[in-house]
C-alpha cells in the first residue's frame, strides 16, 4: 500500500477549512496525461492556489494507476521547481464502487469521491459510509453526492438532472461522515451541457441555459454551515468561442455552458 503523504500530497480537510475561512474556492481539474498535469500545475503555481488533481475511472484505465501516482508525486516536485510549493490533492472523481475507492486509496490517492447519487437514498448512505469508514483509517478524505447532474463526462452519464433536496443534507452528512458534499443546483457535465429545448434565446439568438438554483445552495449552507460544498460541471463554453471552433471545421453544434 502506498501512503499519499509519502508522495508529498495532502487530503482536502485542511485546504477546505482554509478556503471556508478565507471565502474562496478550490479548483479541481481532471487530467489524463503529463501535458495536462503540467498546465494545471503551472497555472495554479502562478496563482499560488491549492489544487485538486482529479482522476476519472476512464483516466485510470487509460494512464494506469501506477503512472498517475508518479505523475502526482512529480506534480509536487514540479511546483517546487516553479518556485512555489502548492498543496496538491490526488482525488478520484465519481467513483462508483467501494472496490474502486479502496484500490485508489491503496495506490496513494489522498481523497476519493463515492458517487451513489443514482442509488435510492438509504443505499447511497450505506455505500458512502462504507467508503468513509475505510478511507478514514488512512486519513483519506471522502466526497459524497446528493442529487444527479445531467450530461456526459467519461463514464458518468445522466439524461436529466435531479436537484439536491436541502432537507436531506444534514441527515446524509451525519450518517455518512463525509468530508465534503457534491450537490446538484443545475450545473451539468460535458461540452453540450443542455439541450436547446431546455434553453431560451436572447435578442441575438444565442442560446441561454436555465439559471442555476442558488436558492437551493443558500438553503443547504444554512442547514450545514461551514461544511465544504462541491459543484461539478461548472465550467463554461463561451458562445463566441463555439462559433470560432465551428467556423474552422469544428463540430460543436449547440454546445451550451454555464454563464
Amino acid at each position: 500500500m502506498v501512503n499519499y503523504k509519502d508522495l508529498g500530497l495532502v487530503n482536502t480537510r485542511e485546504i477546505f477549512a482554509k478556503a471556508m475561512q478565507g471565502g474562496y474556492a478550490i479548483p479541481a481539474f481532471n487530467f489524463n496525461n503529463m501535458e495536462q498535469m503540467q498546465a494545471i500545475i503551472q497555472a495554479c503555481v502562478a496563482q499560488k492556489s491549492p489544487v485538486i488533481l482529479q482522476v476519472s475511472q476512464g483516466a485510470r484505465k487509460y494512464a494506469s494507476s501506477t503512472l498517475l501516482r508518479y505523475m502526482a508525486e512529480g506534480a509536487v516536485e514540479y511546483s517546487r521547481e516553479l518556485g512555489y510549493e502548492i498543496p496538491i490533492v490526488l482525488h478520484l472523481d465519481h467513483g462508483d464502487s467501494f472496490e474502486l475507492c479502496k484500490s485508489c486509496i491503496e495506490y496513494g490517492f489522498s481523497s476519493v469521491m463515492i458517487d451513489g447519487s443514482h442509488l435510492p437514498y438509504e443505499e447511497n448512505i450505506a455505500l458512502t459510509k462504507q467508503v468513509v469508514d475505510y478511507a478514514h483509517q488512512y486519513d483519506v478524505t471522502v466526497e459524497g453526492e446528493l442529487g444527479v447532474l445531467a450530461g456526459v463526462e467519461d463514464e458518468v452519464s445522466a439524461e436529466n438532472s435531479t436537484y439536491t433536496k436541502a432537507e436531506d443534507v444534514e441527515d446524509f452528512v451525519k450518517k455518512t461522515g463525509v468530508d465534503s458534499l457534491a450537490i446538484s443546483i443545475g450545473t451539468s457535465h460535458g461540452a453540450n451541457k443542455f439541450r436547446p429545448e431546455q434553453c431560451t434565446r436572447n435578442a441575438e439568438g444565442v442560446l441561454v441555459p436555465p439559471p442555476l438554483r442558488f436558492d437551493i445552495l443558500a438553503e443547504i449552507e444554512k442547514r450545514i454551515p461551514g461544511f465544504p460544498i462541491v459543484l461539478h460541471g461548472s465550467s463554461s463554453v463561451p458562445q463566441d468561442q463555439v462559433a470560432i471552433i465551428n467556423k474552422y471545421g469544428g463540430i460543436m453544434k449547440d454546445a451550451i455552458g454555464i454563464p
